[in-house]
């Protein structure tokens, strides 16, 4: 059977894994899936909620006689390392683009690593059915943006699709009535994209791009056979990166059909499988010909740049809501995330409690976070923090570059509060009452400002970032500065005390909640921390005064999410995460001990 890889690459939210939900239901292909639903790719509860793909997945349909192996990839920039790894599985690529929003940030980042793979690009326009779709501007920026990446000429004149994935249509043209179904995408697919090379006769060879587990099977590995063929009751040579190698027998040889993977006895060179029988096996390492082994070269493990501290969590509350809560349970937890995500860092800190746990951004960390407290972990987290490097005897700092999109009357306060963390504005332009700029500025300076960014921007500013690599360090960076409202003595949180604190600032619970002393439960309006009692009740006598009994406000609190709580903590403040609560705490919980830090020795 004849076989093309595809990988979907987009920045995020235009649109890749509706199409390949459209794909998919439109190819005729048993998807070994009840595919009621919508975005059947989107198989993870936190993928559903964000409306994003976190974790890349494969697929597989027939189309005309031939195999298409599809690989839906993350289009956020702090999962650009899963991209990086499975584009090594493809041979051509679908590089969808907004046809209201053109281009953005991580479409800059997937294409030149595609164009450096040397890979087919079909562009697809996609969301053509938006009221406010621009077609040629879209196009045009496109075009700009391969010139831009250096494209040869042969990458520059690349085939065009429109698309509406919605809808399940596409077409040649923009012309959305003359479209029926999808297959435009399917033949451009056949035309372009090349079958994929490899010596079916030649000693067996695959490099292991991503993992899977099975409760039955084990640690599954998944990858594309380079060189040679398999057998479901082969024993292959397992290569490490370092190169050690051992060998191991297979108990488990699948390829992929539909939305599932199915068992086989035997597959040649090119196509993608899924081998169960290797227990070490790990990302970056090969498998090979066991008389004949021959290691592929691994790619290069991105580099973190953000860590934090994942500690046992040591409130008064410990233990209540979670089910492990120990500093083992979290250090197996941990580690065994090492098995799946090559991009995440894991060493202890200081003591067996605590945990410095490194990865590509916030939302990496956050997404890793949110996944432990709904298995059932109870831990506590520190702010997030920028990793320096040493280079040429100067340490260094990594850097991001900022795109955003906000309503003419915001630029002023864009600029200044940009300006203020450091931020070197490059670009900007002014169109149609929106304005947009491009800034570079430390990962340090941006840590803490997206909550800002949308308050000052009444929810109107639209951020994109992507790491630009690593600069000399920058001075003193004026980031995230704050005062909180700390509960005064442990107790149940009532109105009485709440509508007296919220004189003071902002809250962040609500009555009826139990709280500790030492718990954070506002935000002060001065950049200073104010012990507040929130648990103080109304004395009650039985003497009435003129204008007793009128009803007193308690405004309604904001309620502080993983990733606010995390962007909101101080240096000296954390962040307890348990299975049912969010909540934000001083690292030293007595007064006196805060006290005692503070005063000069």
């Amino acid at each position: 059977m004849n076989i093309r890889n595809v990988a979907i690459i987009a920045h995020v939210d235009h649109g890749k894994t509706t199409l390949v939900d459209a794909l998919l239901r439109q190819s005729k292909t048993e998807l070994h899936k009840h595919v009621a639903d919508e975005l059947i790719m989107d198989s993870n509860e936190l993928e559903r909620e964000r409306g994003i793909t976190i974790f890349s997945k494969n697929a597989s349909v027939v189309y005309q006689g031939t195999k298409i192996n599809i690989i839906d990839t993350p289009g956020h920039a702090d999962f650009g390392g899963e991209v990086e790894r499975v584009l090594k599985m493809a041979d051509g690529v679908l590089l969808l683009i907004d046809a209201q929003e053109g281009p953005m940030p991580q479409t800059r980042f997937v294409l030149k690593r595609a164009l450096e793979l040397k890979h087919k690009v079909i562009v697809v326009i996609n969301k053509i059915d938006k009221p406010n779709a621009r077609i040629l501007y879209a196009m045009e920026k496109t075009f700009e943006l391969f010139i831009d990446l250096g494209a040869n000429d042969e990458q520059v004149d690349f085939p065009v699709v429109y698309a509406a994935a919605r809808l399940g249509k596409a077409g040649l043209s923009g012309d959305l009535e003359s479209m029926t179904d999808i297959s435009p995408i399917f033949d451009a697919i056949l035309k372009y994209v090349p079958e994929p090379v490899g010596d079916s006769n030649a000693p067996f060879q695959m490099l292991v791009t991503s993992l899977a587990g099975d409760t039955y099977k084990g640690k599954i590995a998944i990858g594309r056979i380079a060189n040679g063929a398999i057998s479901d009751v082969a024993q292959v040579m397992h290569i490490t990166r370092d190169g050690k190698q051992t060998v191991q027998k297979i108990t488990a040889l699948m390829t992929f059909q539909g939305l599932g993977r199915v068992a086989a006895q035997s597959v040649s060179a090119g196509d993608l499988i899924a081998v169960a029988g290797i227990p070490e096996v790990n990302i970056g390492d090969t498998l090979a010909d066991k008389d004949n082994p021959i290691a592929i070269t691994p790619f290069a493990i991105e580099q973190p740049t953000v860590k934090m501290s994942f500690s046992v969590n040591n409130s008064p509350f410990a233990g209540n809501e979670g089910t492990y809560c120990t500093s083992r349970n979290i250090h197996e937890r941990l580690f065994k995330e090492l098995d799946t995500d090559v991009a995440l860092r894991v060493e202890v800190g200081n003591g067996a409690d605590e945990f410095v746990v490194s990865g590509r951004g916030e939302l990496h960390l956050a997404i890793l976070i949110e996944r432990m407290r709904r298995e059932g972990y109870e831990f506590q987290v520190s702010r997030p923090e920028v990793i320096m490097i040493e280079e040429g005897g100067m340490k260094k700092e990594p850097m991001e570059d900022v795109w955003i999109d906000v309503p003419e009357e915001y630029t002023g306060t864009v600029i200044e509060r940009m300006g203020r963390r450091k931020g070197e504005l490059k670009n900007m332009h002014v169109d149609g009452g929106k304005a947009t700029f491009h800034f570079t500025i430390p990962t340090r300076g941006l840590i803490g400002y997206r909550n800002e960014f949308l308050t000052t921007t009444r929810g109107l500013g639209i951020m994109n970032t992507l790491f630009a690599g690593f600069a000399p360090l920058f001075g003193d960076i004026e980031s995230n500065p704050h005062g909180s409202l700390i509960a005064f003595e442990p107790g149940t949180a009532n109105t009485y005390g709440l509508i007296n604190a919220q004189g003071r600032g902002t809250l962040f619970i609500e009555p009826g909640l139990e709280v500790y002393e030492g718990q954070i439960v506002g935000q002060n309006s001065k950049d200073e921390d104010l012990e507040v009692n929130v648990c103080k009740e109304k004395r009650l006598s039985n003497m009435r005064s003129k204008g007793e009994g009128v009803a007193e406000g308690l405004d309604t609190p904001r309620i502080m999410g993983l990733e606010e709580a995390l962007e909101y903590i101080g240096d000296d403040e954390l962040v307890e995460v348990t299975p049912k609560c969010i909540r934000l705490r001083k690292k030293l919980l007595s007064m006196n001990d805060r006290k005692k830090v503070k005063r000069p020795s």
